[in-house]
């Protein structure tokens, strides 16, 4: 059976509230947590972008058997990877041992901010597919609002489960556990709906998912 994480969303919602979220996560059952380590938020209505690693730090304290992971750090540019590997170290050690390092090739949106340019994907673990490769070129907030200004809530709504239809999230995560998926993250859109969705997600979504 496939397990269940819960994204702690550090574009959508300040530190204090991310721990308060996972300790949330937590309570309602989730497998694991990740969360996005990112310097700037996609957009700038969205408002945050909290550092990944202090608010890691505060998650381990609060919380004492959900396992925590980097949903991904880029060891490369905004990072050095001694830096990284003592922060996942010191992180592993105050989480007694719930801690895994996950690790990507970096955003443009993120990794610019150290004055180093942004390398090509080659020289970044190259990337395959359409929609990231742009992604991950956008260089600030603006390129974002300015990719995204044409989409409709009616081609968001056509591409992930949106509302409380427990049988449309369960229709969206059963390829990914039938394909042998072992671990799957959820992302609740909108800093101001966790805490109802995570009350839902105890009382109804989570149930269903572990029948999958």
């Amino acid at each position: 059976m496939a397990r269940i994480g819960y994204t702690m969303m550090t574009e959508q919602a300040g530190p204090r509230e991310l721990v308060e979220h996972v300790v949330g996560a937590e309570e309602a059952g989730f497998g694991f947590s990740v969360i996005p380590d990112h310097y700037f938020p996609w957009l700038a209505s969205q408002g945050h972008a909290p550092h990944a690693w202090a608010v890691l730090g505060a998650a381990a304290q609060a919380t004492s058997r959900i396992p925590l992971m980097t949903y991904v750090t880029c060891p490369t540019t905004r990072y050095h990877p001694v830096v990284v590997a003592q922060q996942a170290a010191t992180v592993q050690l105050l989480s007694q041992g719930r801690f895994r390092l996950g690790l990507g090739s970096g955003e443009n949106l993120n990794e610019h901010v150290v004055g180093g340019g942004w390398p090509s994907p080659v020289v970044r673990f190259r990337w395959f597919g359409l929609g990231w490769q742009v992604n991950a070129e956008l260089p600030h907030d603006g390129s974002f609002a300015a990719a995204s200004r044409s989409v409709s809530k009616d081609e968001v709504a056509g591409g992930i489960p949106c509302g409380d239809r427990v049988e449309d999230f369960v229709a969206a995560v059963r390829p990914y556990a039938e394909a042998g998926f072992d671990e799957i993250a959820l992302v609740q859109i909108g800093g101001g709906r966790q805490e109802p969705f995570l009350n839902w997600a105890r009382n109804e979504l989570l149930p269903a998912l572990r029948e999958l």
